[in-house]
């Protein structure tokens, strides 16, 4: 099974510039091992279960949270069974069509 799951998540409350904070989540997504793609906007993670893959969301705002009072978070998720590698080959499949794009 494939779950991939793509979030935002980020205190409020700490002026303009969190990336400080984000950091210490991207860490902690890096540190766990599953694969993961940063984006401009948000991350994206895949693992074997939901379960996993909330875990990490979960983790992420209990780092938020030791030093903030408000953390806000926005998640998509896509789970497909018998499948695997799919932050990998779905982005594969277009370039098979158009050629390289941008990542």
């Amino acid at each position: 099974m494939s779950v991939l799951l793509e979030f935002a998540i980020f205190p409020t409350d700490k002026g303009d510039s969190v990336s400080k904070q984000v950091s210490k989540v991207i860490n902690l997504i890096r540190e766990s091992g599953v694969n993961y793609q940063l984006t401009a906007m948000g991350t994206l993670i895949e693992t074997d279960t939901l379960p996993e893959a909330l875990d990490i969301v979960n983790r992420s705002y209990n780092i938020l949270s030791e030093d903030s009072k408000r953390v806000y978070s926005t998640m998509n998720i896509d789970i497909q069974k018998g499948k695997n590698n799919r932050l990998k080959t779905k982005v594969e499949a277009i370039e098979s069509k158009i050629g390289q794009v941008s990542r």
